[in-house]
């Protein structure tokens, strides 16, 4: 954003919600497959004078506003959300999918019928015996680009662990805020997923195979 008359602030790649982060990222064991969700959070990081009725510093962060590229689209390139499955024995990225929609129906390019271009939000993965469980999380401190449509940062997804393609997949009533976790009970296995925005108040949601 622009600052006081001619300084600008700096664009900072992934950004400090972009990256891996607090999330995590799930392992496995037996095959030494590490799998992690980042995103691409760019924005102009800039620096405020400080208030001296609140603050004993000089120049405190500014508004660290997201650049939009041409036409309010993201001014890097996608996927914007993603997981990237690395071998731990090898150091080889295996595969890297999308994860999430993005801002695929942005007025701009939705004629073009892209693939998913992946939402930047707090992903968090539970990985089981046979699937992969990674959430979008919650777009709340990550803001999505215009055309992520209604439901963005919802989304919950079993991956294929050793493709990364997509197996099962449904909407939560918001994003998550923190990971899913499985329990056993009366011989039916459970997902819990916690989710929360700042819409509405927080909840957990159950999952399980009829």
């Amino acid at each position: 954003g622009d600052g006081d008359g001619d300084r600008k602030g700096t664009l900072q790649m992934p950004g400090v919600v972009g990256g891996a982060e607090w999330g995590g990222a799930g392992f496995d064991p037996e095959t030494g497959m590490l799998y992690v969700p980042s995103v691409t959070g760019t924005f102009g990081a800039d620096l405020r004078p400080g208030n001296p009725d609140t603050m004993n510093v000089r120049y405190t962060r500014g508004l660290r506003e997201m650049i939009p590229g041409p036409q309010g689209l993201p001014l890097l390139k996608p996927p914007y959300g993603r997981i990237t499955a690395i071998d731990m024995n090898t150091g080889e990225h295996v595969w890297m999918v999308p994860n999430g929609d993005g801002p695929r129906d942005h007025p701009a390019i939705a004629h073009l019928d892209l693939p998913r271009l992946g939402q930047p939000g707090r992903a968090m993965t539970l990985l089981t015996k046979s699937l992969l469980f990674v959430t979008e999380g919650d777009p709340s401190m990550i803001r999505t680009p215009p055309g992520g449509g209604p439901d963005a940062g919802k989304g919950f997804r079993a991956f294929d662990k050793a493709s990364g393609d997509v197996v099962w997949e449904t909407t939560l009533p918001a994003g998550s805020t923190g990971s899913p976790m499985t329990y056993v009970h009366g011989d039916k296995q459970y997902i819990v997923v916690p989710v929360g925005s700042q819409a509405g108040g927080g909840e957990w949601v159950a999952l399980a195979l009829p």
